[in-house]
């Protein structure tokens, strides 16, 4: 039985593995910790926060609190989500990522060690995760081999640099104090919780109000997709399986280009409101409810500075070592994600009209 501190799991993807956990693991025990800003939403835990599972609203770093958690609730994993996350906004305001993704991995890191392994209350197989981003190795070109966890790191964003730096310190706490500890760099996750400002949702938010769909550049720009439930099993694996000390790239083996993505949740967005009359009354203001192809709201804008152009990963490693393959196709995860959208109005409107902030 696990009992395990999980922070930033108000957000999109702590939200998703607290919730897989917890129906694959009945016996274990869940202590959420999340500072709620703007990503972190109540709502994301709805339905899942018991006897088993409790949030703490803290900031990661108020290291005294976190060293309370694990004492007192006896928490020997800790699964680190909590961090800044969109390359947009740190580029406008890069404080908030060298705050949130920096000093609040070491914040955590010094709670950890100072509880475990200080005052010993951990056994030996005590376990820090940090869950991190292929975009701290940079960029590749059409031709460059697949990122691998020996591909060296070069962060073209203020956020890429941040997770960069909190991956360096979670290894140095593993090499300089023999903390436990594994990294995984993910490629970029979609599915239920998106935050509305990322690329899936508000593609499916803008089409379903008739708003233009803004396409950075030329929209060539290639990305690897997981499904956030996906990244959630590659992550059992490296905390069932994983070596200690090592790190591991979770891809879902599916390159698509911005554009290509787009246009095919405007295809499947047509074939829904083909297929569902309701969905015309529901949202008048989106071309197919009116007969119109949703791709006609595609718009080019203005790239972003430092946009890179392809992130792509090689999952050799966590396949051959821990077993670990994508169990959700492409064109399976973002049917589901575009029905679980449809189906849930209620949880993206009160995101995009800030109701969801005064939820208690």
């Amino acid at each position: 039985m696990r009992r395990m501190l999980v922070t930033g799991a108000a957000g999109f993807i702590g939200a998703n593995f607290v919730r897989y956990w917890l129906d694959a693991y009945p016996e274990d025990v869940i202590v959420v910790v999340d500072a709620l800003t703007y990503a972190g939403n109540r709502a994301n835990l709805e339905g899942v926060l018991s006897d088993r599972c409790s949030l703490v609203e803290c900031d990661i770093n108020n290291t005294e609190t976190i060293k309370n958690l694990l004492r007192e609730q006896q928490l020997t994993t800790i699964v680190h989500f909590a961090a800044e996350s969109h390359v947009d906004r740190s580029i406008e305001g890069p404080d908030a990522f060298i705050e949130a993704n920096i000093l609040g991995t070491h914040s955590l890191l010094k709670a950890a060690r100072a509880v475990w392994q200080t005052e010993g209350l951990a056994p030996e197989d005590h376990r820090f995760h940090h869950v991190s981003t292929d975009e701290v190795y940079g960029t590749l070109s059409l031709d460059d081999p697949a990122f691998t966890e020996t591909t060296a790191y070069a962060p073209n964003s203020p956020y890429s640099a941040s997770k960069a730096s909190s991956d360096f310190l979670v290894r140095s706490y593993h090499h300089t104090y023999g903390l436990n500890v594994t990294t995984s760099n993910c490629s970029n996750n979609y599915g239920p919780f998106h935050f509305p400002e990322k690329l899936i949702p508000l593609i499916i938010i803008n089409l379903l109000h008739g708003k233009s769909l803004p396409i950075y550049g030329d929209g060539k720009n290639i990305r690897d997709w997981l499904y956030v439930e996906d990244h959630a099993r590659g992550i059992e694996r490296v905390l069932n399986k994983g070596q200690v000390g090592e790190t591991y790239n979770i891809g879902g083996v599916n390159e698509w280009t911005n554009i290509d993505i787009v246009k095919l949740i405007c295809e499947l967005m047509d074939e829904r409101f083909s297929a569902d009359p309701e969905l015309k009354s529901q949202y008048p203001g989106c071309p197919a409810a009116a007969g119109q192809a949703c791709d006609s709201l595609i718009t080019y804008v203005t790239d972003r500075a430092g946009h890179d152009f392809r992130y792509a990963i090689d999952t050799t490693r966590i396949r051959d070592e821990l077993g670990y393959t994508p169990a959700i196709t492409f064109e399976e995860g973002i049917r589901k994600t575009l029905d679980w959208y449809l189906a849930r109005p209620d949880w993206w409107r009160a995101v995009l009209d800030g109701s969801y902030r005064n939820a208690v």
